[in-house]
């Protein structure tokens, strides 16, 4: 079953490229696809009617972002953290997303205010559905609200670091998570948003350092679950 349909076509190579590479990612982020799975250009070509080459470049792409580790006669496989790999991503997040929520109390403005409601009201739709398609969606909602965070500081750089973060923490919970709900919770999410309202920055930092702590606590580092890239990417 190909997936060339969610591809725009038509446009300079490094469009189709950044096409496939944001197809891949999303379901990294997802967690469709997981840890350890092998990438072929070969088989990622044909499910993007793409060539060879564009694949290649495509993960390579993901390669640059720590998303995707290629090896030597083998291939490209989804990126499969270690346990300190996976330590050392929620050590970062602790060090970057306090400040985020900070600097989001500064900046919040009222077209924010609807965006963020828009948003916790996704996630409680979410979490009231069954299935795996709404509990993938669950997932992606609850990355989304810590890049709309970063999206309200209003600064490309950092959020492009966020969006790598959201992504690498994706494929920690895919590869270690404990529970069968997501664990970024929909709960917290509505207190740092109460404290965002408010303006409370340091109030809101302190809900984002618990809200990571109590995503890294459910981490279970003899875990490992797996996935096939034709069901993640054609699902």
């Amino acid at each position: 079953m190909s997936v060339s349909n969610t591809i725009p076509g038509g446009g300079p190579a490094t469009d189709r490229v950044a096409a496939i590479r944001d197809h891949i990612r999303n379901a990294i982020v997802d967690r469709r696809l997981g840890p350890g799975t092998k990438l072929s250009e070969h088989e990622v070509g044909a499910l993007f009617d793409a060539s060879r080459t564009v694949a290649r470049a495509a993960l390579q792409m993901l390669s640059f972002e720590g998303l995707v580790r290629t090896e030597r006669n083998r291939g490209a496989f989804v990126a499969n953290p270690t346990p300190e790999e996976a330590k050392q991503v929620f050590a970062s997040r602790r060090l970057i997303e306090p400040g985020i929520a900070a600097q989001a109390c500064a900046k919040i403005e009222p077209a924010d205010l609807s965006r963020f409601d828009d948003q916790l009201a996704a996630e409680s739709r979410f979490l009231a559905m069954r299935g795996p398609e709404a509990r993938r969606s669950e997932i992606k909602a609850s990355g989304d609200f810590h890049l709309l965070l970063a999206t309200v500081v209003g600064n490309p750089i950092l959020l492009r670091f966020m969006e790598e973060l959201v992504a690498r923490s994706s494929l920690v919970i895919a590869l270690y998570g404990r529970s069968g709900v997501s664990a970024c919770g929909h709960s917290e999410h509505l207190q740092i948003w109460d404290a965002l309202r408010s303006r409370n920055a340091s109030r809101a930092s302190d809900l984002v350092i618990r809200h990571i702590d109590h995503i890294e606590a459910d981490l279970d580092f003899r875990l490992r679950h797996t996935a096939e890239l034709r069901e993640a990417l054609t699902d």
